[in-house]
């Protein structure tokens, strides 16, 4: 008997490895491709853009935040994937009644490293999970972060949303050395025009997802706070808490340079 605690507490208990997985969240599909787990994966989100092959050849089973159960079913999986944030908790708790659901709840690196290394057991990866995270770590060790630095990390337009406390963008935000201007806020936090203006960021981040900020972008923020500097920034690298966190801290050096 395997048994396996997730994030939330919850101990699930396999009689075998599962075999056939379906993974609901983005950053998690990436991590398990990167496991060495392309046999075992039967199915994923229409987000789950990485890797490419498996975007391309994997059955779909929806998005995060509105899953096909029916699919999902149909696949007969031993064991679903899928985090607390990024999932409803109603269809979760649906696919409960009937298959093991192992649940993230990630909010900075040391629960990042948790996932990687518990989902490595599980799964029967753990040296692969255990050299993936102390690989992570090194990384991290090595970053420098540039000083007083206020940002605003936004997520959203219509309506403007950024990010705020308890949140692992956030915590990658103060690791790169950036002081969140709305950390006291909601996790969350939507905003209008004139409390940005209040807050005189040095620096507004825009990313690439969820919402897609692209280029002409840039001019509309800086119409509300004409003296910071608005970049777009790489979502992915802030908000992946997978194996993509091997790639974080190169992108963060580059961007830091150009602070």
């Amino acid at each position: 008997m395997i048994h396996s605690t997730d994030q939330l507490g919850r101990i699930l208990s396999f009689t075998e490895v599962p075999k056939r997985i379906i993974s609901c969240v983005p950053s998690q599909t990436e991590l398990l491709y990167d496991l060495g787990l392309d046999e075992s994966v039967v199915g994923i989100t229409k987000f789950c853009i990485h890797p490419t092959e498996w975007f391309r050849n994997k059955t779909r089973i929806g998005g995060t935040k509105n899953l096909d159960i029916a699919k999902i079913k149909s696949l007969k999986p031993d064991l679903i994937i899928a985090n607390k944030e990024e999932n409803t908790r109603e269809q979760l708790e649906e696919l409960m009644l009937d298959y093991p659901v192992w649940i993230s709840d990630v909010k900075d690196l040391e629960e990042a490293g948790q996932l990687i290394i518990g989902l490595g057991n599980l799964l029967n990866r753990s040296n692969e999970a255990k050299q993936m995270h102390g690989a992570i770590t090194v990384q991290f060790s090595r970053l420098q972060p540039v000083h007083n630095k206020s940002c605003a990390y936004f997520i959203w337009k219509e309506p403007y949303m950024c990010v705020g406390h308890s949140t692992f963008i956030n915590h990658l935000l103060e690791k790169c050395g950036f002081i969140n201007c709305f950390k006291k806020s909601s996790r969350y936090p939507q905003l209008t025009a004139a409390e940005i203006a209040q807050a005189k960021p040095d620096l507004i981040l825009l990313a690439s997802e969820p919402f897609p900020f692209k280029t002409n972008d840039i001019a509309h923020f800086e119409t509300i706070c004409p003296n910071s500097k608005v970049i777009l920034v790489n979502g992915e690298a802030f908000s992946w808490y997978g194996s993509r966190l091997l790639k974080s801290v190169d992108y963060f050096e580059e961007l830091l340079k150009t602070i």
